[in-house]
Formats: structure tokens, sequence, C-alpha cells
């Protein structure tokens, strides 16, 4: 098998793409000159191993109604075993075609209209979507920024759990946009909070692959069967192999009582089939995965050393946040002084890149932009040369 090659530049123009092609309808900029930097997802091809099981699934040409089979569930089972030594058991597999989508149906099930839903800003856009959208109250428990990365406010968090005695919170862990991943003192002490208080903790591990040589990540589920009653994790190879459009993404519920009503949620919504394809590129990435990963880990972490020592010789007044996960970098812009728009204006105009800025990700992201370090170097050399343009 050939090694893969992620300098290597492919057009991703005319594909569907919402990085490349979509701009104008997502982010109103009808500019084909911008470098877009903003959608979490890579720029290099999946594994070969994963195109290759695609080939022969099609070439089959048949493609009736599908169930995830034996296969499916164990390579997911030893990728965890082998990468994270969690043990995952076949009955707490509960599947549906996306992370974001799984989080609403389990809003929708674990809360009643009105109640209190915990997030912890900077968070996630999607998170207050699915919140707001389905009629609940989004309770912001602000990260406390700091020197060395992000950490959770318990005295903060304690208050509004007294004060609203909210059904659930929302954990990112790999954290996205930050990049801290949460370490087992972090997650027990959430964990013995949350349960004084009644709060089911919902776990969105999409990221847990992709930990840097520095980091390391617990998930809710290493902290042992004592707790499973009150967690649900939810992961998927989407980000870590880079097949976001072949969407499933699975619900990792270890307590029967929460795992039925969530059958039986799915059923509700008809969504009791899936797709082969997805299925078939998911089985192929963990079985065969693992070399095409470790290489993919080196070229990340080599791409956010190097970014972060452009980043001090070219463009000082911009300070990358700590991280120990995700392909993510999280930079504070305040050191020029602009606000938001005018901020989002300038990377426009003299810097050429579209990026997810901070106020997307509430007020605690004001100031800030979120880039995508999956990609070839070439463009975060583009990157670099834009930025370097604005000064305070």
């Amino acid at each position: 098998m050939e090694s893969p090659d992620f300098n290597q530049i492919i057009d991703r123009h005319n594909t569907g793409s919402i990085k490349w092609d979509f701009l104008d309808h997502y982010l109103q900029l009808n500019t084909t000159e911008l470098l877009p930097l903003w959608v979490s997802d890579y720029d290099f091809q999946c594994p070969e191993a994963v195109q290759q099981a695609l080939s022969s699934r099609i070439d089959h040409g048949i493609f009736g109604y599908s169930e995830r089979d034996d296969r499916y569930y164990q390579a997911a089972i030893d990728w965890f075993a082998r990468r994270h030594q969690l043990t995952l058991h076949r009955e707490w597999f509960t599947s549906i075609e996306g992370v974001v989508p799984g989080l609403a149906l389990l809003i929708q099930m674990l809360s009643k209209p009105g109640e209190g839903v915990i997030v912890q800003g900077p968070y996630y856009a999607s998170f207050a979507k699915i919140i707001t959208m389905n009629g609940r109250t989004m309770i912001e428990n602000p990260l406390l920024e700091g020197a060395e990365g992000y950490k959770i406010d318990y005295v903060h968090l304690e208050q509004i759990l007294a004060q609203h005695r909210p059904p659930l919170l929302l954990l990112c862990n790999p954290h996205n946009p930050t990049g801290r991943c949460w370490d087992r003192d972090e997650l027990h002490q959430l964990l013995m909070l949350c349960e004084r208080y009644g709060t089911t903790i919902i776990s969105d591990e999409i990221w847990a692959d992709l930990i840097l040589p520095w980091g390391k990540f617990t998930s809710i589920l290493h902290l042992g069967c004592e707790w499973h009653s009150h967690v649900i994790a939810a992961t998927s190879a989407s980000k870590t192999f880079g097949l976001a459009s072949l969407r499933i993404a699975n619900f990792l519920i270890p307590d029967p009582t929460l795992r039925h009503a969530f059958h039986d949620r799915l059923n509700a919504h008809g969504l009791d089939v899936f797709n082969s394809l997805s299925m078939t590129a998911a089985t192929a990435a963990y079985q065969y995965g693992d070399a095409w990963f470790d290489k993919l880990q080196d070229y990340l972490a080599e791409n956010r050393c190097w970014f972060e020592k452009a980043l001090a010789s070219s463009v000082p007044w911009c300070r990358m946040t700590q991280a120990e996960g995700t392909y993510l970098a999280w930079l504070d812009c305040r050191d020029l002084g602009l606000d938001d728009n005018t901020l989002q204006e300038a990377l426009i105009q003299k810097a050429k890149i579209a990026v997810s800025m901070g106020y997307s990700f509430g007020n605690k992201g004001k100031g800030f932009i979120r880039i995508n370090l999956g990609c070839p170097r070439q463009y975060l050399e583009k990157t670099i040369t834009g930025l370097a343009q604005l000064t305070p």
C-alpha cells in the first residue's frame, strides 16, 4: 500500500464540498479568491483501504436495505480497545446518521421544553442550534481561559446546577474549538457534580482519536460502570478518517433503560435503516486504517508546530491556544483591537482567508478565530502570508 502524500494539493471544487463550493451560501462570501479554512474536514484523501472497500461494494451494484453486521461492531470495538484501551460492548451501540442529529434526539428524549441544557463556552455552534431550536434553554458554563489552555469552572457549574437543576450537560471532549482534552480528575469532578444534581452527561467524543503527541484522551466511559446510568458517549469514524459525508455515528449507551428509550426514539423517526456505503467505509477504516492514521497524526502534529512557530515569527499579535487534541487552531486576535465584524472584513479583504469566526462559538469566542490545520502545508503557508498583512 502506498504511503499517503498529505502535501498533495487536490482540487475539491465542483464536488459539492461545503468548505470549497458553498462559501456564498453559508458565509455570504461570493469570492473564489479566499482560501477556505472554516469547515472541520480534511483536504486529504481518505485511506486507500477505505477507497478499495467502497469500490468493491459499488461494483456489487445492489444497494437494498442494510443493517450493521458483526464486522461493523467488531471493527469499532477492536479500534477503541487497541487505540484507547477502552472496553466497549456490542449492546451499547446505537447508530444514527451523525452525532448532531443524535444529540438533538437525546435532547428531545431527556428534557422537556423550556428546561435547561448546559454547554461550556466557547461552544460548538451546533450545540446552541439544537438546544434552542428544540425549545430548550441553553445554560452556559463558560470555560476559564488561561496561558496553558482552558479549564472547567466548577464553582460556577455547581451554582447553575443548583439553581436550574438542568437534566442535561453537553460535554465536548476533546473540546471544539479549544482543543482541550479533559483528564480523568476533571471528568470525575464533573461526574460527581452532575450526579449530585441529577444531570445526565452526553459526551461528544467525535474528536477522540485526534490527539496530539503530548495529549491524552480519556473517555467519559473510562471512569467505570458506577457512572454508567448518567452518561452517554457519541463517536464516529468521520473526523478520524475524513468520512464526514458518509454519515454514520455511534451513541454508546451502557444503561439499558436509556438505550431502549433511544432505540424507541430512533424507531419513532424511522431511523432504523443504515447506509451500506457508510457502514462499509467505517468498517474498513477501523479494520485497516491504523497505518494511514499514524502517518496522518504525525503530519497534523508537524502542521501545528510549524504553524505556531510561523505565527510567533511573522504574526506576533496572533496567539494560538495550547491544545492537546483536534486539528483545529483557536487563535486569539484581540491584540488587533478590532471588533468582530471589522476583523472578519480584514481577514477577507487583506488576508484572503475564510475562517470560523469566534463569535459563532458564543460570547467567549469574541476576538478569536478558528482555523483548520487538516490541510496541506502549502495552505498554512498562504495563511501565514495573509495574516501577516494585518497589523495592530
